[in-house]
């Protein structure tokens, strides 16, 4: 009965609230665990409310100076009402029907009860609870459009994980009532989380049409002007992954042209990617010239002066986006591609160094990449292309060129060159994606005889000094030695020769080898046995 009068008073329901406790009052009596301080002025006046004129309210017991047990639970019970969630709130707080189990009150006090329930109702007003001083700060309460808003967008999302893009689809429409936002930035995040759910729903969506897809592209670029060059580049890639290539080359050409208002510098920045990427879709529109056509065709010269234009265009394009900071691998390549088929290959040169080594673009592995390929495919010497793999082992130690530039180490036969070599291995086998490397572990097993040959097993324990703790159970397991023989045999036979060089001929390893090598003999001669009977 207690918790049913806080409810009402909490849901302004005084009156039913005043007919519970003065029932209460007459039931109830002192509590000797309690010390016998709830007394029935005490309770009678813990849920006192408002009188209004004309209507006063039933003689009330002062209150004793001690603060009674019912007032601090109220209070505490208000408190902690307001310290949850809105969700929560809102349900502790719905219009409570039942009020509470009348077994323990007679039918004549329920008679009077019903008779004093009406004028009650009509006296009271607002309630007037012992309210304790807040100790956090007041927050905004949740709306309930924006409740029915998130909780549209947590079944989206649900829908998207279990990829039910038919059902996705359906929410959102719902969803798009959040576009009537008053607040500015409110309305800016739901565009975006629209445009994102949207096109992903369409990109995945096993009965999406192209008009589909255009019609949803172009209805958000008219919702903010301020989105309108990342959505016109987000229509293009989607044209592009769908295979229409010209529709995409109009997207970024009606984007170009594209103005408003005075452009501000984030503006300034689409516009440049969307140049970058209208000139890499020329140079496409060339590699496709290129390959439909040839310089030594006299009889197609409309082709070929077409390909020209088109890498005027891209050149153009792609020139201006390689002076700004940034990863831009692809334009990198295209742009090379390019100036090596024309004969360019010093220009070609300068672009990769520039972007290999210039300090405004980020560290980036690819770049070394692209550009010790380009001195490979040249003919470079040995030394300048061992310059760029060092340069990329620092970066990527694991990196699958690296056993290239171990054999590159190995030709030159010096001792320093050959220390840096062992280097290359213990690095490479470090990381775990080369643990079952036949290539790996056979390039280590011959740089071990050769280090035997020239007396420099020196230069294998200095490596192997910080390694010893850990890769024994890294690489030398009786466990591992089952897998490596079941991927393959020559994986095992080279780890038993690394194995018993660095950790010795009874290491586990070994002994593993042995036993799986005695049941394949064993094996081999139960068929032979049998074919032998038949």
């Amino acid at each position: 009965m207690y918790a049913t009068c806080v409810t009402l008073k909490f849901t302004r329901r005084c009156g039913e609230a005043a007919r519970i406790a003065d029932r209460f009052n007459r039931t109830v009596r002192p509590s000797p665990a309690l010390g016998g301080m709830i007394t029935n002025g005490c309770m009678l006046k813990s849920f006192k409310v408002t009188e209004e004129k004309g209507n006063p309210l039933p003689p009330q017991r002062e209150k004793k100076p001690k603060t009674s047990p019912c007032v601090l639970r109220c209070g505490t019970a208000y408190g902690n009402l307001l310290a949850m969630d809105d969700i929560s709130a809102e349900w502790m707080t719905s219009p409570v029907r039942d009020c509470g189990s009348d077994n323990d009150v007679s039918n004549d006090d329920d008679d009077e009860d019903d008779e004093e329930e009406e004028p009650i109702r009509k006296r009271s007003k607002w309630p007037d609870l012992p309210i304790p001083a807040p100790w956090y700060g007041e927050t905004s309460k949740e709306t309930g459009f924006h409740r029915s808003s998130r909780l549209c967008l947590n079944q989206i999302r649900e829908c998207l994980l279990e990829h039910r893009w038919q059902e996705a689809a359906e929410y959102l429409i719902s969803y798009f009532q959040t576009l009537e936002e008053i607040s500015t930035p409110r309305q800016l995040l739901a565009t975006e989380i629209i445009f994102r759910l949207g096109s992903e729903i369409l990109h995945q969506h096993p009965n999406s049409k192209l008009e589909d897809v255009n019609h949803f592209f172009d209805l958000m670029k008219n919702t903010g002007v301020r989105g309108y060059l990342k959505i016109s580049l987000e229509h293009s890639f989607h044209l592009l992954l769908t295979g229409n290539f010209d529709d995409a080359v109009r997207q970024l050409t009606t984007a170009e042209s594209w103005r408003y208002g005075k452009q501000s510098a984030v503006q300034a920045d689409k516009m440049k990617l969307i140049h970058a990427y209208r000139g890499f879709l020329s140079y496409l529109s060339w590699i496709s010239k290129k390959g439909s056509s040839s310089e030594d065709d006299d009889g197609d010269v409309s082709a070929i002066q077409e390909m020209h234009t088109y890498f005027r265009q891209a050149c153009i394009s792609l020139q201006e986006i390689l002076k700004l900071p940034g990863v831009w691998d692809p334009f990198v390549v295209g742009y090379v591609n390019m100036l090596e088929f024309y004969n360019d290959h010093e220009g070609a040169l300068n672009v990769l160094k520039e972007y290999a080594y210039d300090s405004r673009f980020p560290p980036n592995p690819n770049a070394h990449v692209y550009l010790y390929r380009f001195l490979k495919r040249q003919g470079s010497t040995e030394k300048k292309q061992i310059r760029v793999l060092k340069i990329l082992g620092a970066l990527v130690p694991s990196h699958e060129l690296m056993l290239e530039l171990f054999s590159l180490l190995l030709e030159s036969g010096t001792e320093q060159s050959l220390k840096e070599a062992l280097d290359v291995l213990f690095n490479l086998l470090d990381d775990c994606s080369w643990k079952h490397s036949v290539a790996a572990w056979t390039c280590f097993r011959n740089m071990i005889k050769l280090l035997r040959r020239k007396k420099l097993k020196h230069l294998l324990e200095e490596g192997w000094e910080t390694r010893k703790d850990w890769w024994p159970a890294f690489h030398f397991r009786t466990y591992h030695a089952r897998a490596d023989f079941q991927l393959s045999r020559q994986l095992l036979l080279m780890k038993v020769v690394v194995a018993s060089t660095l950790v010795g001929n009874k290491c586990m390893y070994c002994r593993r080898k042995n036993e799986l090598e005695n049941e394949r003999e064993a094996r081999r001669m139960i068929k032979t046995h049998k074919k032998r009977k038949r």
